[in-house]
């Protein structure tokens, strides 16, 4: 099933065991909540998903069983995220030979590439596959910027369809549809400017709280989509202390213990990262436990 990027697409986390494994029955429970939320897509092995520490054997793992279990039912969207165009080539050529339904695709990761370079690096790996990409913009976390004139460039390659929108700035949004119109789907990618981006015309959200919460985060999507403005503000003013928890150097741990509190998966996290403890867990703890105690009920769609 291909992508028609509409919608909430999960960041999933990638769930372990306490000996550093592959937790792939956990893993599959949470995508099955996430499907049962109705989410349109899921993102794997991404940022979110601790990418840089995955092997590529896991990384195929990962892809193997969620399309298994999915099954289908939703398009599943592989992250691509490597130093060179070599290894971002064979990830691509991996992930459709496993039947991948379309990439998410970082700019060059460590070197920080010049507008040139960015431009053909994405032109190789399109040219490459027959996927559908979706361009990471990140230049808040991975100092490369997309700007209006790269997109030129690459929508004369008829696989790169769509933008993970996170460079921060909202009115990005308003300029890639002056510029682009439906050419170019939209999909916010930071947590706590998705209403303000979903009003202003993006077409999707890839979420990361919504591991924890998905039913909270595709009702904010679907009554957006109703125009029913002022309902989805409500609930987005509750899950605003949560949201925050996406932008921060330990959003994986933060949002994974979000996860136990909802019981849709565990803190164990691949090291050099660790799990919260002391005083940041008992903050990050507090905000889930409170916003736990005041869950509004979800309303009718």
């Amino acid at each position: 099933m291909r992508p028609d990027w509409n919608g909430i697409y999960p960041a999933l986390t990638t769930k372990l065991t306490t000996d550093d494994k592959l937790d792939i029955p956990l893993y599959l429970k949470n995508i099955e909540a996430q499907i049962n939320a109705g989410v349109h897509g899921c993102v794997i092995a991404g940022s979110l998903g601790e990418a840089s520490t995955l092997s590529q054997k896991e990384k195929i793992s990962l892809l193997d069983a969620t399309i298994a279990h999915v099954d289908g039912r939703i398009p599943v969207v592989m992250n691509i995220a490597e130093q060179s165009t070599a290894k971002a080539v064979k990830a691509a050529h991996n992930a459709q030979k496993s039947g991948a339904d379309g990439l998410m695709m970082l700019p060059p990761m460590r070197y920080f590439a010049d507008s040139y370079e960015t431009v053909e690096f994405y032109k190789s790996v399109a040219n490459s596959c027959d996927l559908p990409i979706m361009v990471y913009n990140n230049p808040y976390d991975y100092k490369i910027e997309i700007t209006i004139s790269m997109f030129e460039e690459l929508l004369k390659i008829k696989n790169i369809v769509a933008t993970k929108e996170s460079t921060r700035d909202v009115t990005n949004v308003t300029r890639l549809k002056n510029a682009f119109g439906d050419d170019l789907k939209i999909l916010c990618g930071v947590d706590t400017l998705a209403l303000e981006e979903l009003i202003l015309g993006a077409d999707g959200w890839v979420a990361g709280l919504v591991d924890a919460f998905p039913e909270e985060t595709v009702v904010i999507y679907e009554l957006v989509k109703q125009n029913r403005i002022k309902e989805a503000r409500k609930i987005y003013r509750w899950f605003m202390p949560l949201l925050e928890l996406d932008i921060h150097p330990k959003l994986v741990q933060n949002i994974k213990l979000a996860e136990v509190a909802t019981g849709l998966g565990s803190e164990f996290v691949r090291p050099p990262r660790l799990p919260l403890s002391g005083m940041e867990r008992k903050r990050v703890q507090n905000i889930i436990d409170e916003a736990l105690a005041s869950r509004p009920e979800m309303p009718s769609l």
